[in-house]
């Protein structure tokens, strides 16, 4: 049997939703590389015609490619071991795949079923927000982790002591996954839900949300961060080039929210506010 091997190049600002779209037509796995990110499926188990479809949707939106090649499934596991590199985050933290060995040196150390790297420590926001996690006292404080993909975030702040975390996606894929990497990890302070913000209600307000997201979606979601973060709680956010950093501390400041720091990583940042009175 043979899988079928997709590359796709486009727009870093697109891959995560091109992902989303693309998993649901059957490929299950995912690394992100410099142009996009490669994904993989069975080699009959995807629809084509779908798939040609959400190329034509993006089109209209910015410049995609898309190359095939096929892969012996007995090769597979093989191949992607060796793409799939553990990731470390400041000589503190290590992001891994199962298939990598522990490392005792490092603080803490977080074990991802390698499905889609961005939530894996890849994808420069990750790093940037799990960078500056570290940073921050999680210490029986409640989190929230909005858009929490494969809740890497979730099980960082779980390491960092948070009391409770309240993890949430739009994405099934992303509820599963970020399913098994709580559990394989064995945190269990952390309830993951399917919905986005504006769908769910919460019992009580957070010390710290975390959402790494695109800029659009953190425009628009601005107002209930700050309507679920408690006074003087912490908001960090990534998703973002450096230079948008402007509008997104405009628009938090309407809603009483000032910035603390920000962070840069090959163009990408990350921005730390604080809800004042």
């Amino acid at each position: 049997m043979y899988y079928t091997n997709l590359t796709v190049s486009c727009n870093p600002e697109f891959s995560e939703m091109l992902i989303a779209e693309i998993a649901e037509i059957g490929f299950d796995s995912f690394m992100e590389t410099e142009k996009g990110f490669e994904a993989y499926a069975e080699m009959e188990n995807f629809d084509f015609v779908k798939l040609t479809e959400i190329k034509e949707k993006y089109l209209s939106l910015t410049p995609i490619e898309f190359s095939f090649d096929k892969i012996l499934k007995e090769n597979w596991n093989e191949q992607w071991e060796k793409s799939y590199q553990p990731i470390d985050v400041e000589g503190k933290c290590l992001i891994r795949a199962h298939f990598h060995p522990s490392d005792k040196k490092y603080t803490y150390d977080i074990e991802i079923t390698p499905k889609m790297s961005f939530g894996t420590g890849h994808h420069q926001t990750t790093y940037l927000m799990v960078k500056n996690q570290m940073a921050i006292d999680h210490t029986n404080k409640t989190v929230m982790d909005a858009g929490c993909g494969t809740a890497i975030l979730s099980i960082m702040a779980s390491k960092l002591g948070a009391k409770h975390v309240e993890a949430f996606d739009i994405d099934d894929w992303s509820v599963v996954n970020g399913k098994e990497n709580i559990d394989v990890n064995h945190c269990t302070n952390i309830n993951q839900q399917l919905g986005k913000i504006s769908d769910l209600t919460f019992d009580d307000n957070f010390d710290i949300i975390l959402a790494n997201i695109n800029k659009n979606v953190l425009m628009q979601e601005m107002p209930q961060y700050s309507a679920y973060l408690k006074e003087d709680g912490l908001l960090l956010l990534s998703g973002f080039y450096e230079n948008d950093i402007v509008d997104l501390t405009a628009e938090a400041a309407r809603y009483k929210m000032k910035e603390v720091s920000r962070d840069e990583r090959e163009g990408w940042a990350a921005l730390l506010l604080k809800k004042f009175s």
